[in-house]
């Protein structure tokens, strides 16, 4: 396929001209006088540099690659038939439909958007988290950062130590249970040759553990509504998991709270005075 540099940049402009901060969970501020969002918010929704977003809609620069075109779709709360197109214009196959994707849908991010003083998540069918909000990040650490089969909660959970330190002991045996019994539905969804059954092959060659519990065929555990973290700065935290389904893609915003006048209550206050930087991350 061949880039339509003029249609790219007619694309984008019109789509970022049609967007507004408060689209996008950002502030509107007194001054403005752009029609939609600018140049450099776009940019930074997209994860790239002004420089280059700007050469996009000038009609000038590199053919994007594939990875660029899927970040300047989700910065730009497209849906997906825009997103579909947006590849083309870009020269690119759009990515297949069908088993779920990473595409947040704009109804789902603009949710989020809205949800910046609250930790809370997007999550594929696999555990992997997609986008988090600021307190969020502070929570979890940043869980977008990993890659391959890392992504998922599920496989980190039997291969990396580190995954279990936030959550409290006496909940172990359930999540372990849970994470394959959750593994074993979408395998059984998405069928053999499927991103699940790739990452069940993958942990049950590195974990005996995980074949134990997998021999079980434990199927239906549902996540608790409470759960129990152990967070390094604030120590023990009870919070409310609330989960939203997006049914297109196979998505879940997973929201955290805490009752209030509770002492969790008091130290999600807390998390959103220390931020990220409580876990390194």
């Amino acid at each position: 396929m061949v880039i339509d540099r003029g249609g790219l940049a007619e694309f984008l402009r019109r789509r970022r001209e049609a967007l507004q901060p408060e689209d996008v969970g950002l502030p509107r501020g007194r001054r403005r006088r752009t029609s939609g969002l600018r140049r450099e918010e776009v940019a930074a929704l997209c994860h790239m540099s002004t420089d280059y977003y700007a050469r996009l809609e000038r009609a000038r620069g590199p053919q994007p690659s594939e990875q660029m075109i899927a970040s300047i779709a989700q910065g730009l709360h497209l849906s997906l038939d825009e997103r579909d197109h947006v590849f083309r214009l870009a020269g690119h196959h759009p990515p297949p439909r069908g088993e779920a994707g990473e595409h947040i849908s704009p109804g789902l991010l603009r949710i989020l958007d809205r949800l910046q003083d609250t930790p809370a998540e997007v999550v594929t069918e696999l555990g992997e988290t997609l986008r988090q909000t600021p307190l969020g990040v502070a929570l979890t650490g940043d869980l977008t950062a990993y890659t391959g089969p890392a992504r998922s909660l599920g496989y980190r959970w039997f291969t990396d130590p580190a995954a279990r330190r936030l959550y409290a002991a006496e909940e172990h045996p359930f999540l372990t249970r849970m994470f394959a019994s959750g593994l074993r539905g979408v395998v059984t969804l998405r069928g053999p040759g499927s991103r699940a059954a790739h990452l069940a092959d993958l942990l049950l060659a590195r974990s005996q553990e995980f074949r134990e519990v997998w021999d079980d065929h434990e199927v239906g555990i549902r996540p608790r509504e409470v759960k129990h973290f152990e967070h390094p700065e604030l120590g023990a935290l009870e919070l409310t998991c609330q989960t939203l389904l997006d049914p297109g893609p196979g998505h879940h915003l997973l929201v955290y709270t805490a009752v209030p006048g509770s002492e969790s209550y008091e130290k999600l206050q807390l998390l959103s005075v220390i931020g990220p930087r409580a876990l390194g991350r």
